[in-house]
């Protein structure tokens, strides 16, 4: 591992700039997300739907007790605490991030994890019971809003990430070769058998 200066310089440039893009993610989708929410109490009463691209898309207000998409309605405080949990941990865990990519994932769970939590605590019937704000309907789909999509998006980029073996820290995990057939040495660089084509 390379502990020169300049190796620690630029470490610390890509990690700053990682920790800086997960915010304004993280901020673009919050503002995003308490925007539309706003908009929707504002210009509808619960229960209303309004066609956008029939049949595919509508907006239907409703307010929901469970967790995203209408999940566990019944048990709102776990979904509270596991909101605050996931959102501590991110802004915990940010300062390892130096992959721009992560930065980018994680700031969409931060900022739609932010969402619904500020509706969590701060909308009726109590503190932290409150009912998150679902707007966006699908045909034989839940309804949902813009944090939900936001977290959804930034967990499956983690995955996607993780699969193609990408750290946080920006550094690949490298696969082990797989051991050649018929016991013939392989090319360790390339992962070829002698004589093999490039095709």
């Amino acid at each position: 591992m390379d502990t020169s200066p300049h190796a620690r310089a630029t470490g610390a440039r890509r990690r700053r700039t990682a920790v800086v893009l997960l915010a304004l993610v993280a901020a673009l989708a919050y503002a995003a997300d308490q925007l539309t929410k706003l908009w929707v109490t504002s210009t509808m009463v619960e229960g209303e739907r309004i066609p956008v691209l029939p049949p595919v898309l509508q907006w239907y207000y409703i307010r929901n007790s469970g967790a995203a998409f209408s999940i566990g309605e019944g048990v709102t405080w776990v979904f509270t605490i596991v909101m605050t949990v996931v959102s501590v941990g991110i802004l915990v865990y940010a300062r390892r991030v130096r992959a721009l990519s992560w930065g980018v994932a994680l700031g969409l769970v931060l900022g739609g994890a932010l969402g619904n939590l500020t509706d969590r605590l701060f909308r009726e019937p109590s503190f932290g019971m409150g009912h998150v704000v679902d707007f966006i309907s699908l045909p034989n789909f839940a309804i949902f809003n813009l944090a939900d999509s936001a977290v959804v998006c930034g967990v499956v980029l983690v995955c996607l990430l993780t699969l193609v073996g990408l750290s946080p820290d920006g550094s690949r995990q490298r696969r082990e070769a797989t051991p050649p057939e018929n016991g013939q040495p392989g090319d360790s660089a390339s992962g070829q058998t002698p004589g093999a084509g490039n095709a």
